[in-house]
């Protein structure tokens, strides 16, 4: 192997070319660990969420347990009513933020996959 001297001013050129072609593996780490942050916070917030579907359900069940034939007075009625509001717009919150995390993991697996075939060496936005 041959040490050739080159011009500081074309090997700057070179690396500047290098660096806005490819992304550091600083980067890369960056943003895997971002990525498993989003994953993990998503993971505490459906935690979250379950949690406080399972409460209304504890709650619907209870007032549904209640005997049959007890006066019901405006202010029970409006309870149950928001129980019931509130556990519908539970479930429906729920339901998308489990979609969501659907879609999250299938664009992981299809990144990992990309990177697995050869696909993807450059990230976008980081071609010349």
């Amino acid at each position: 192997m041959k040490h050739v001297l080159i011009p500081a001013r074309l090997r700057r050129v070179v690396r500047n070319w290098f660096d806005s072609r490819y992304i550091s593996r600083a980067d890369h780490r960056r943003d895997i660990r971002d990525a498993l942050w989003e994953v993990q916070t998503l993971g505490r917030e459906v935690t979250a969420l379950r949690a406080e579907a399972d409460g209304l359900r504890r709650e619907i069940g209870r007032l549904r347990a209640r005997p049959a034939g007890t006066d019901i007075d405006a202010e029970r009625a409006a309870r149950w009513d928001d129980a019931h509001r509130l556990a519908q717009e539970t479930a429906a919150a729920l339901e998308r933020v489990l979609q969501n995390e659907v879609l999250l993991w299938q664009a992981v697996d299809r990144v990992s996959e990309g990177r697995a075939a050869g696909e993807g060496s450059a990230p976008a936005g980081r071609t010349a």
